[in-house]
């Protein structure tokens, strides 16, 4: 699988584990794994309703807001976080209590989870106009174009590759050096997948 493209419009919805909401499972590892087995995960919900996250012991989670006004995270130690779209990236642990209220109607998030002891990962915004390079050091790397455009990018050993506005693609054993390329400001989140 060194490249695999995430369309959104071809991904079955499936409920929550609290069955609080629906995600589309953009890709999982091992493929047919569940919801209490899998080693890491890449999903994107709509939120249409304020609620407690669905609890999962031992995975590290982070998440981002795609489209919508934002949502107050409540924290399990009493914090409160405010995530707008394009903006601050949550990471805690799936066993956390945190309780979501929407700003002001429905959000689309992306949620990246992995399985600690097994995996590790993080999430970042790169803010794109014109060409930037990425080095790559992780075995599987995620590009999430969340721009309206799209845009392009190019493999260490590969030729130009188009990245649909509001899809993604997952690189598996791609390290080195990938270009990235937007003609309008992009918003591209890009993350790492380690195993330990």
């Amino acid at each position: 699988m060194p490249c695999t493209l995430l369309d959104p419009a071809m991904i079955r919805a499936m409920p929550w584990k609290n069955g609080g909401g629906s995600t589309l499972e953009l890709a999982i590892a091992p493929k047919g794994a569940s919801l209490d087995d899998f080693a890491w995960r890449i999903s994107s919900a709509q939120v249409a309703l304020d609620g407690a996250f669905s609890s999962f012991p031992g995975i590290d989670r982070s998440l981002a807001v795609l489209a919508g006004n934002g949502v107050y995270l409540q924290r399990g130690d009493g914090q409160r976080e405010t995530l707008l779209s394009g903006g601050a990236i949550a990471v805690f642990g799936g066993e956390e209590a945190i309780s979501a209220q929407l700003l002001d109607g429905p959000i689309t998030d992306l949620n990246l989870m992995t399985r600690r002891g097994a995996w590790s990962h993080e999430l970042r915004l790169v803010r794109l106009q014109g060409e930037q390079a990425l080095e790559n050091d992780a075995e599987i790397l995620l590009l999430w174009n969340a721009a309206p455009e799209a845009l392009h990018y190019r493999l260490p050993e590969g030729g130009r590759q188009m990245l649909a506005a509001h899809s993604g693609a997952l690189l598996e054993n791609e390290q080195g050096r990938i270009e990235l390329g937007s003609d309008q400001p992009s918003l591209l989140y890009v993350g790492r997948l380690y195993k330990s």
